[in-house]
C-alpha cells in the first residue's frame, strides 16, 4: 500500500516491493506536483544510509527543479528487510536496483524520458555497476564522492584485510572491522552528525565482516576497470574527503572511455556533499548538479535516437527482404 504526502510543489509517495528473493524492499519517489517530470533520476544511497530521510533534501531539490526522483533502500539498509548493515553480496544489491529502476523506466509514460543515476559514496559504486550491467540503458550519472577506492586513512592494514577476508566466510555478520567512526569522518556539519545518530534507519557501529569485504573487493574491482565506464557523467568530490579518495575520482575522469565527462573537486569540502556539508556548500554542489542535468536534457536524448535508429534499420531490413 502506497503512502503519499504533498507540498506545494512536490508529491511524495512510498511503498514496499518484493525482490526476486521474496524480501520486502522500501521504495520512494518525489515528483513535481503540477507537471510531468522532464527527466528521471534514480538514487543510489551510501553505506549505512537510506533514501527517505538522509536523501530527502537532495530529492526535493531535484524534484523542485523539475525531475522525477526515485529511491530504494538496499537489502539490510533503511526500511528494507534484511539484517541491518549486512550486505551478503554486492551483486544482489545491484540486481535489486536494476530490476526495480528498469521497470520504472519502461512504464509507458516514462519510455521517452531521459534516465540518470545519482550515486553517493558506496552508491557511486552501485551506479557504476548498474551501468556495467546495462551499458546502453542509462543516459548519464552524477557520481558524488564515488567509492572507486577506499581511502588509505580508513582502509585496514593488508594483514588485517587478509585475516578479515578469511573470517568473513566463517562469521560474516560479526561487527568487528576496526575503522574510524564514519559519521564523524564523512559529515562536516555537526547538526547532520546528530541527525544521523538519531536516525533509526541509519546503521550504527562497526561494519559487519562480509559487508566490509564486499565493499573492499568491489572498490578494487572498479579501480581496475575504470576504462569500461562509457556513459556521460559528472563527478563531484570534496578535496578534504577522508572516506573515498579524490585522486581516484580524478583517475576515473582520466581513464573512463566516456566522451562526455566532467569533474568538480570542491576545495575544503568533506565526503558527504549532498547531506553532511555546511548548508552554503550544499547549495554550491547542487547548483552544479542541476546545471549539468539541465544541460543534458536540453541537448537531446542520444539513447532514444540510437534506439529509434535501431528500430528503423530493422524495419528497413525487414522490408528489403520482402521486395
Amino acid at each position: 500500500m502506497a503512502i503519499e504526502a504533498e507540498t506545494s510543489t512536490v508529491k511524495y509517495e512510498e511503498e514496499f516491493v518484493l525482490n526476486s528473493r521474496g524480501m520486502k524492499l522500501f521504495t520512494c519517489r518525489w515528483l513535481p506536483k503540477n507537471h510531468e517530470p522532464k527527466a528521471l533520476i534514480f538514487l543510489c544511497h551510501g553505506y549505512a544510509m537510506e533514501c527517505s530521510v538522509s536523501m530527502k533534501g537532495a530529492a526535493i531539490r531535484l524534484a523542485k527543479a523539475g525531475f522525477g526522483v526515485y529511491g530504494m533502500d538496499y537489502e539490510g539498509h533503511g526500511k528494507s528487510e534484511g539484517l541491518h548493515g549486512y550486505v551478503p553480496s554486492f551483486d544482489v544489491v545491484v540486481t535489486d536496483c536494476s530490476n526495480h529502476y528498469s521497470k520504472i523506466c519502461e512504464r509507458k509514460g516514462n519510455r521517452k524520458k531521459m534516465r540518470f543515476l545519482l550515486g553517493e559514496s558506496m552508491g557511486g559504486a552501485v551506479a557504476l555497476l548498474l551501468h556495467r550491467k546495462k551499458p546502453d540503458f542509462w543516459d548519464g550519472a552524477v557520481l558524488v564522492a564515488p567509492m572507486c577506492k577506499i581511502a588509505d586513512a580508513i582502509k585496514p592494514h593488508p594483514i588485517v584485510i587478509s585475516i578479515l577476508s578469511k573470517l568473513s566466510k566463517c562469521i560474516p555478520t560479526w561487527k568487528i572491522i576496526p575503522t574510524p567512526d564514519i559519521t564523524d569522518v564523512a559529515n562536516r556539519d555537526p547538526l547532520k552528525r546528530k541527525e544521523i545518530r538519531s536516525n533509526p534507519y541509519c546503521y550504527q557501529g562497526r561494519p559487519r565482516l562480509q559487508t566490509g569485504y564486499q565493499l573492499l573487493i568491489v572498490s578494487m574491482d572498479l579501480e581496475q576497470r575504470l576504462t569500461e565506464v562509457k556513459l556521460p557523467f559528472l563527478i563531484a568530490h570534496g578535496e578534504a574527503d577522508k572516506v573515498t579518495d579524490p585522486s581516484v575520482s580524478k583517475l576515473l575522469y582520466e581513464k573512463a572511455s566516456s566522451t562526455d565527462k566532467s569533474l568538480k573537486i570542491y576545495p575544503g569540502m568533506w565526503h558527504s556533499l549532498t547531506y553532511g556539508e555546511l548548508p552554503e556548500n550544499i547549495n554550491i554542489v547542487f547548483s552544479g548538479i542541476i546545471s549539468w542535468l539541465d544541460h543534458k536534457v536540453t541537448t537531446g536524448n542520444s539513447r532514444l535516437e540510437r534506439e529509434q535508429k535501431y528500430t528503423n534499420d530493422n524495419l528497413l531490413g525487414a522490408n528489403s527482404k520482402t521486395l
